[in-house]
């Protein structure tokens, strides 16, 4: 094994890294810090709460939706120009949501925040690819992989301090700085690289088709479990309608959104697949664990919160660690590795009972993020590896949709399956009338599907042909 093949980054390498991280960091507040300020959000402006939940949906449905558009201005603008305009919307917007004088300008604020944080998130993949050598591109991911599940678990702590102490104004507001910074250091310290596809152009038609088919899913999925279970399944059909009108405008246009070629690759769809796989599992505890903590478990609000750290400081203590090995050994074990472990993790949850203790709640939680961290950059380096040069930026938007699509799969089918196994006593939950006892089987059946997932995702994985990089050349072709 030579020197290279252990390579560092250097302070230029790291430098860019870190802005990048800016925004994984900023992308994994947003998505945690507004939850627990949503009651606040209701109260302030005297609307019901499912009103006030809009101010997510909205943010998540653009954010998703315009994933792929923005990595493709992406490939056609340039990375570095793109990429910190996205940071000036998003904190331009984080600024408007928090000054917002009513809830609906509030939800359009955040629709034009989600704008900015689709351009980061899209970006974020294809910037370490291309401002970095492969033989890096592991560690460089698991560090973003870091500062994005950081993000993630300061959110409801951050969100729920600033909402108590200041208003819930402030969790806006707290984008601002970081924002400003990010913007600073990016312009100093990203260099400018010619677009890998200047002479592109948008596929306006396919970002209409897939905006429809991705709104009305989201939608469809956050509210078939609800009591308008019509309304939902007309929104999956149009959504089906679209996805396939969306696929066969991808194989007929000149220049398509995505290149559906790319799927002919087994390695390219099997790990996008486990990306989607991966989030699905953590979103489903992550969703689930709270109830079975308050309503099973008796626990205050803020000790399940606390408790709930165990997964996200799992993820951030493995994440960069195992990016660094894979840059040595492949990232195949590594990712085969991510997904026993969490396989594991989830079995023991699927095991708890009313009987069993806080310690064990912790522990598997902190097992299943590990295993998460272990999987997740490996995998990242693995697809942006699999994509040809001119290809990287909508390959990294799309990892960001699948994980996203991931995350909207993950509560929605937890609840579908714990619904199910409660039947009509599914409806006594929310009046807290049901025994612990009886709510057991619905949490268990709803950990072991998830368990179930990771095992596909381990089996895809399993057929995967890795591929190997020289050590000799540090820099993949035409970067």
């Amino acid at each position: 094994m030579t020197d290279d093949s252990v390579a560092r980054m250097s302070r230029k390498e790291l430098l860019i890294v870190l802005v990048v991280s800016l925004g994984s960091f900023m992308a994994g507040l947003d998505a945690t810090i507004v939850n627990i300020a949503l009651p606040s959000i209701a109260k302030g402006f005297d609307v019901p709460t499912v009103h006030a939940s809009w101010v997510l949906n909205a943010y998540l449905i653009i954010l998703v939706s315009l994933l792929l558009a923005a990595s493709k201005i992406g490939d056609m603008k340039g990375y570095k120009e793109v990429f910190l305009a996205g940071f000036g919307v998003f904190t331009i917007g984080s600024a408007l949501c928090g000054f917002a004088p009513s809830v609906d300008l509030l939800i359009l604020f955040r629709m034009i925040q989600a704008v900015g944080g689709a351009i980061i998130a899209a970006l974020g993949s294809v910037m370490v690819t291309a401002y970095l050598g492969s033989l890096v591109r592991g560690q460089a991911l698991g560090l973003v992989a870091m500062f994005t599940m950081l993000g993630v678990a300061l959110g409801p702590v951050l969100g729920g301090f600033l909402t108590s102490i200041f208003s819930w104004r402030f969790i806006f507001y707290v984008n601002i700085p970081v924002g400003l910074l990010a913007i600073v250091m990016g312009i100093i310290c990203i260099p400018l690289l010619k677009p890998p596809s200047p002479a592109s152009r948008l596929d306006i038609p396919g970002i209409i088709l897939l905006f429809v088919f991705l709104s009305s899913l989201i939608f469809g999925l956050n509210t078939i479990t609800g009591p308008e279970v019509m309304t939902a399944a007309i929104a999956i059909g149009i959504s089906v309608i679209f996805c396939a009108v969306f696929l066969i405008r991808q194989k007929r246009a000149s220049e398509p959104l995505v290149d559906l070629s790319l799927f002919k690759n087994r390695a390219y769809s099997f790990q996008n697949a486990d990306i989607l796989i991966l989030q699905l599992g953590l979103a489903g505890i992550m969703f689930l664990m709270p109830f079975y903590l308050e309503m099973v478990k008796a626990l205050p609000t803020g000790t399940s919160g606390a408790l709930l750290l165990a997964l996200p400081i799992g993820n951030i203590l493995t994440g960069p660690i195992s990016g660094r090995i894979s840059d040595v050994i492949g990232t195949k074990k590594p990712i085969m590795l991510g997904f026993v472990v969490s396989i594991i993790a989830l079995f023991l949850l699927s095991t708890l009972s009313v009987s069993s203790h806080a310690y064990e709640v912790v522990m598997y939680l902190f097992i299943l993020g590990a295993g998460a961290g272990i999987a997740y950059a490996p995998l990242n380096s693995a697809i942006m590896g699999e994509s040809p040069e001119k290809d990287r930026g909508v390959t990294s938007g799309l990892l960001k949709m699948m994980t996203n699509l991931g995350s909207s799969l993950g509560v929605a089918l937890t609840l579908l399956v714990s619904g199910f196994v409660l039947g009509p006593k599914m409806a006594m939950v929310s009046a807290h009338t049901i025994k612990p006892e009886t709510l057991m089987p619905a949490f268990q059946s709803a950990f072991f599907f998830c368990m179930v997932m990771q095992v596909i995702g381990l089996i895809l994985i399993v057929f995967v042909k890795e591929k190997r990089y020289d050590p000799s050349c540090p820099y993949e072709p035409g970067v």
